[in-house]
């Protein structure tokens, strides 16, 4: 599902993904370029799917990506319930200008509340 390099290799692409889902649901709102919070946005809500079906497998699917137990515990236990009515968008994506320094275009990623 992954479309776009960001010019790194396969495991450190990987990796830097893994590790901004899961600053996601822990905090459940980031700061990252534009890039990656749109390549992120797909895996994000594939994870909540299937915290939300709830089942053993799912959460050893989720463990795989998310590499942090709390944060997966929180993620079937409070996200997951909070999207139980919701079909999908559960990530929003807000433009809040130019990095100071390279100009990358920001943004915030968050969940939806």
């Amino acid at each position: 599902m992954i479309l776009r390099k960001l010019g790194r290799q396969a495991g450190h692409r990987k990796a830097l993904f893994r590790n901004i889902v899961t600053a996601l649901f822990a905090n459940e709102r980031i700061e990252t370029t534009e890039v990656k919070a749109k390549e992120v946005r797909a895996l994000a809500e594939k994870m909540i799917t299937l915290a939300k079906r709830g089942d053993l497998h799912a959460r050893r699917q989720v463990a795989e990506v998310v590499t942090d137990p709390a944060v997966v515990q929180k993620l079937f236990d409070t996200i997951a319930q909070r999207y139980a009515d919701r079909n999908g968008g559960y990530t929003r994506i807000l433009k809040i200008g130019p990095r100071r320094g390279d100009a990358a275009p920001m943004v915030l990623l968050e969940l939806v509340k």
